[in-house]
């Protein structure tokens, strides 16, 4: 699965998934999209991701809860090492997505566990597409992953209106979750949101924008040494950031935050393809 960047801050964002994938334990095991709903995809050396995941006595796909990941939760080495730490299963459908009207770019606060992580950021217009990862997660995951994301990220929901958002098998979703950051992406030079790079060129270069970065960390393996073990030092770096003038706000996806207390969307209701029984 590859390194946890949990433990390993360089490793940032760790091995994302390329191709749809179950993650089931600490196994990824590979997945075929076909015209159908998730449900019916095939899950390699087993049957449709639904009867897979009953197998495993988890959820179906239409009982989970589609959320967007652009960084580490991306990767299923680190999304394992989440899950278990809190005593959940780790059993998650992932899949690549394409997201129309969104770009990626870079978090404008130092994350606890002192990397600088992947943040998105509203591009209406764009002719790009950002390719993404869709998770779908039960009820207890997304509550495990709200607690780790919040208060630094917000649950948004991207809607299909202002982000078009499909599948690998064509589908086009009505809807997903995204932590978008309250603190905003950083920009580079030209005012533009940054384009994430590798985590110890992306600090490097951070460091040689700035000599009051340099006064705090005098080398990218130095900033996440001594920013996962010192708040202060977090804060600072965040701070620098904003009086820089480095800061662009995201107030088009925090516009559309959730509540997580209210009873959260479930493929099924996102999916034209999907219903709402287990598919055989």
């Amino acid at each position: 699965m590859g390194d946890v960047p949990a433990l390993d801050p360089l490793s940032y964002p760790g091995r994302v998934i390329g191709e749809p994938a179950l993650l089931s334990g600490a196994q990824v095991l590979e997945m075929t999209a076909s015209a159908g709903p998730m449900g019916r995809w095939r899950v390699q050396g087993a049957d449709f991701l639904d009867a897979a995941l009953e197998q495993l006595a988890q959820p179906p796909t239409g009982k989970r809860h589609p959320v967007i990941a652009i960084g580490s939760n991306a990767a299923p080495a680190q999304l394992h090492y989440k899950l278990t730490r809190l005593a959940l299963p780790s059993v998650v459908p992932m899949t690549p997505l394409t997201v129309s009207g969104l770009g990626i770019g870079v978090s404008a606060h130092v994350a606890l566990n002192g990397y600088v992580a992947n943040s998105p950021f509203a591009d209406p217009g764009s002719v790009a597409q950002a390719r993404v990862v869709l998770t779908l997660l039960d009820a207890e995951q997304l509550r495990a992953v709200d607690d780790t994301e919040l208060p630094r990220y917000r649950r948004v929901l991207l809607s299909r209106d202002e982000y078009p958002m499909v599948l690998p098998s064509g589908e086009r979703l009505e809807a997903a979750y995204l932590y978008a950051n309250a603190a905003g992406v950083l920009a580079g030079e030209d005012g533009k949101p940054l384009t994430p790079t590798a985590q110890p060129t992306l600090l490097a270069a951070l460091l040689e924008r700035s000599a009051r970065l340099r006064e705090l960390f005098d080398s990218p393996q130095d900033w996440v040494d001594k920013a996962r073990a010192d708040p202060g030092l977090r804060a600072a770096a965040k701070q620098i950031f904003i009086e820089s003038g480095w800061v662009v706000p995201q107030d088009a996806l925090l516009r559309n935050e959730c509540d997580p207390a209210t009873a959260a969307l479930t493929y099924n209701v996102v999916s034209p393809l999907a219903t709402s029984h287990e598919h055989p």
